[in-house]
């Protein structure tokens, strides 16, 4: 309806998402090719659903509208999971239809053939001495023609190269075509001859020439994810005994190292007792989902738990969490893998908990991230703020899950359980298996090592044995992990030094260290890391593995350091304001706009306000702040806008408080600026005592501001919350005349659908919407002559800690249990006032727009909303 024929729908603004016709999102773009993406990804998706008619007209546009011949680089990973994926599973469901003899009948494999098209163009990717493919290549020349613009690279990932078995197995299967299938397994092949032989594990990115690993960390998160999945369901699909072996291998060496029950940390390949990171990314909240396929059972529970009490502390999984469950990247692009791993889940166990799971993912879609044209990403899961973004994989992924989740058998047209799962959730029939088995099958078991496991038996187990009629199976395992992310806060459950692995403690904390104690400077001699003392009265800790007593003491002192630098790290983090909202509350928005703003270091500190600022917006003049406000009577009572530059903020702050404004916006003068492409950063004082100025004060990138200034134009009055965090519309509006829409959480889909035509044009103009922020690591503090922010510092890399060096004061870098208990401490009453804020607001908004709803006057509404009375009447005639 509103993003046809392009690959993306871009839900904010209700257009389509063209590669080239929108800024640059980098590596994310490569997804896109013009050739309809979300249409390919979904069709399978719509057969479940029962929407087969639907699925009918999608096939003919298809076949119809998209050419796969586009002068366009696309990622080989992307492109054959999310296209060549949707198009078989898009063929596998035609021709099931087909065979019931109702639908499909005029199909004639005009799927498969793009299929088998679009495989030949992938298949150059591959002409490299490893087997291993290119990661991108240009649709329509290919690779290393100068038209082709690509070629070059010398790097992919595992994932990217191990996550292609499935499909080009099946469209050789389903072509009589071996070509592909061979390419698929030789990439598979180079990788397990690469695995790091002492560890079983691989790295996440490798050379595609040599085969080097090039980064030597490993997971089981973004990078090498889907590498272990298909090597199960290769095994799955395809029957082949060598993919069961090698997957079994890794999944001993996973358990082994990388399984820290219920997290999952990221460990060297060559050192797996040293963990690489002391943060998870949202990826891996797949591996549930696989450990049920593989029968491990226990594992999956307690780390689907884990996952889901980070959801309920932030309404979404973030991007990634450190081990005490903070947010790393607060970003949410709506992936589905936990919805995957809890629809496995309740397969395996029949336990109704997971049912409720699933309800709050579809409350939590439907309150924080439906907006009138689809669903909009989280760019900020701490504010709510949105991002103009809504991936293929929501439609095709997380609608398919959480549908089968609540499914009974009767709702299906057809036996699931006669296909698995691609790593996209499309659908490949299991038949597959004994069809055109082209590829010779070798014993390779002597190749593999001998596991002393009986899970590790030569088959699939049934779930259905392992736990028979025992509901409380799996609520034994949950109940000791039911408070694990609020038990992390006051006492530190989850501490740093927690997280560097079930090997070997070094014999000092990081954080008991004290520069004044001798017995410490003993032990930091000993593990090769020695103390300098700066002139500026800060303390310097180098670390030389060569001056360690042994190589055990030089693997303490690696520890040592590594602590320490996380410990800074957060401690620098603490130091920085998080980011703020500006939500538009007036009339036709209603706080559905939220606009991720900069925080100031000086005048009032939203998050002790917790119920904002709230007032109308005005421009001063001067537009730039900088002199005494010459309009002091349009700006008093008001929240003033101003144009960055020329001054000090805090100078612009005295003027309008002088003038008698309420708050304060600051928007950029640079053109085009967006939080989406540049880092927030703080507004710095002037280096003076700022104590005078009392009002709040934000900053808004151009991109945002003009979101402000366009509604402005279009209604004149416009009225603003600032906050901390983006509020509840029904807390925003307590109290006061508003439509039933604003708080009826029942309209059903049906009456949106009947509305959704008369509303399409109107909600454009209305819901020109943008937000964004930034993770708190690329917040850049500006102090001085406005110019533009900071580069956000650059981390130190733990695998340089040989020669690494940490300054930081003493008081900073050492802080004491005390200290650091008060520092939990503090944060825990944040997070009870945060819960306690959240339990007042539960009856949220749904984005079921219906504008039927006769508003009539009241006696008792207060003179000042007769106004917003009038307006709503005006919805209703314009239908809205």
């Amino acid at each position: 309806e509103h993003a046809y024929p392009a690959d993306e729908l871009m839900p904010l603004t209700c257009r389509g998402r063209v590669r080239g016709q929108e800024p640059s999102r980098g590596d994310v773009d490569d997804a896109l090719g013009k050739f309809s993406l979300t249409l390919i990804d979904t069709l399978d998706t719509l057969v479940v659903l029962n929407k087969t008619r639907e699925f009918e007209e999608a096939v003919r546009k298809v076949v119809r509208d998209v050419n796969l011949d586009n002068d366009i680089v696309v990622s080989v990973f992307e492109t054959n999971i999310r296209v060549l994926g949707g198009l078989l599973g898009g063929h596998s469901v035609a021709i099931m239809l087909k065979e019931k003899g109702e639908h499909m009948q005029w199909y004639n494999d005009e799927l498969l053939q793009m299929a088998k098209q679009l495989g030949y163009k992938l298949l150059p990717a591959f002409n490299t001495t490893s087997g291993l493919p290119y990661p991108r290549i240009n649709l329509k020349f290919g690779m290393r023609k100068p038209e082709a613009r690509t070629g070059t690279e010398t790097d992919t990932c595992t994932a990217c190269a191990g996550t292609l078995i499935l499909e080009f197995a099946a469209l050789s299967r389903f072509t009589g075509t071996s070509i592909f299938e061979e390419y698929a397994r030789k990439a598979l092949d180079f990788l397990w001859e690469k695995r790091q032989r002492s560890s079983n594990l691989v790295g996440v990115t490798i050379n595609i020439h040599t085969g080097d690993w090039v980064r030597k960390d490993s997971g089981v998160g973004a990078g090498i994810d889907s590498y272990y999945e298909y090597l199960l369901k290769a095994y799955v699909l395809l029957g082949d005994d060598s993919f069961l072996e090698r997957f079994n291998t890794h999944y001993d060496a996973i358990m082994r190292y990388i399984s820290q029950p219920p997290l999952l940390l990221d460990v060297h390949i060559h050192k797996p007792m040293l963990n690489a990171r002391t943060w998870m990314d949202s990826l891996l909240a797949f591996f549930p989902g696989l450990q049920v396929l593989k029968g491990d059972i226990r594992p999956a529970i307690e780390t689907h738990e884990m996952l889901y009490q980070v959801i309920k502390k932030h309404n979404f999984l973030p991007e990634a969490f450190t081990t005490d469950f903070r947010v790393h990247w607060a970003q949410h692009p709506l992936r589905p893998e936990f919805a995957e791993s809890t629809y496995f889940l309740y397969k395996a166990t029949g336990d109704p908990y997971y049912l409720e799971v699933g309800k709050t993912l579809i409350e939590n879609l439907n309150k924080y991230a439906r907006v009138p044209c689809g669903f909009a990403a989280m760019k900020d899961v701490r504010t709510g703020s949105h991002e103009d973004r809504m991936d293929s994989f929501f439609l095709a992924e997380m609608f398919k899950y959480l549908y089968l989740l609540f499914a009974d058998k009767e709702d299906i047209i057809f036996d699931i359980e006669d296909y698995i799962f691609t790593t996209e959730a499309h659908l490949l029939p299991l038949w597959l298996s004994t069809t055109n088995q082209t590829v010779s099958k070798k014993n390779t078991t002597t190749e593999y090592t001998e596991l002393d496991d009986s899970n590790f038996d030569w088959t699939c187990p049934n779930t259905q044995i392992l736990f028979p009629n025992d509901p409380m199976y799996a609520q034994s395992i949950r109940e000791p992990l039911k408070n694990v992310v609020d038990k992390s806060c006051p006492r530190g459950v989850i501490r740093v030094e927690e997280s560097f692995g079930s090997g070997p403690k070094p014999p000092l904390r990081a954080r008991d260290f004290m520069a004044s104690n001798p017995e410490h400077l003993e032990i930091l001699k000993k593990m090769g890391v020695s103390l300098i003392h700066l002139k500026d009265g800060r303390v310097q800790l180098v670390q030389h593995a060569i001056q360690a007593a042994s190589s055990l003491d030089a693997e303490d002192g690696l520890r040592f350091m590594q602590e320490m630098i996380e410990l800074s790290s957060q401690q620098q983090k603490e130091q920085q304001l998080p980011p703020r909202a500006v939500q538009i509350v007036s009339h036709p928005f209603f706080g559905r706009v939220v606009l991720t703003a900069g925080p100031a270091q000086f005048g009032m500190d939203l998050s002790k306000h917790k119920s904002g600022t709230r007032g109308f917006v005005a421009s001063s003049k001067p537009y730039n702040g900088c002199s005494e406000i010459t309009n002091p009577e349009v700006v008093m009572g008001k929240i003033a806008l101003m144009q960055r530059g020329q001054c000090m903020f805090a100078e612009k702050a005295r003027n309008i408080q002088k003038a008698g404004a309420i708050g304060g916006i600051v928007i950029d003068d640079n053109e085009g600026s967006s939080s989406d492409t540049a880092p927030l950063f703080q507004m710095a004082g002037d280096g003076k005592n700022t104590d005078d100025i009392t009002i709040p004060m934000l900053f808004l990138f151009n991109k945002e501001g003009n979101i402000i200034l366009d509604a402005i134009k279009e209604h004149e009055e416009v009225e603003v919350l600032l906050s901390d965090k983006a509020k509840d519309r029904a807390t925003i509006f307590k109290g006061k005349m508003l439509p039933n829409y604003i708080f009826d959480s029942n309209l059903e889909v049906e009456d949106m659908e009947q509305k959704s035509s008369e509303n399409d044009s109107e909600n454009q103009k209305s819901e020109k919407t943008t937000s964004g922020s930034q993770d708190l690591s690329s917040v850049s503090q500006e102090s001085g002559a406005e110019s533009s922010p900071d580069s956000p510092p650059e981390s130190v890399s733990p695998a340089d800690v040989d020669s690494a060096s940490i300054s930081s004061s003493k008081e900073d870098s050492c802080p004491t249990e005390n200290h650091e208990t008060t520092i939990h401490d503090s944060e825990c009453t944040a997070l009870d006032n945060q819960s306690r804020e959240q339990s007042k607001t539960e009856e949220e908004s749904s984005p079921n727009v219906s504008w039927d709803n006769k508003v009539q006057p009241m006696e008792s509404v207060l003179a000042d909303w007769n106004e917003d009375i009038e307006a709503f009447e005006m919805m209703e005639k314009d239908e809205l």
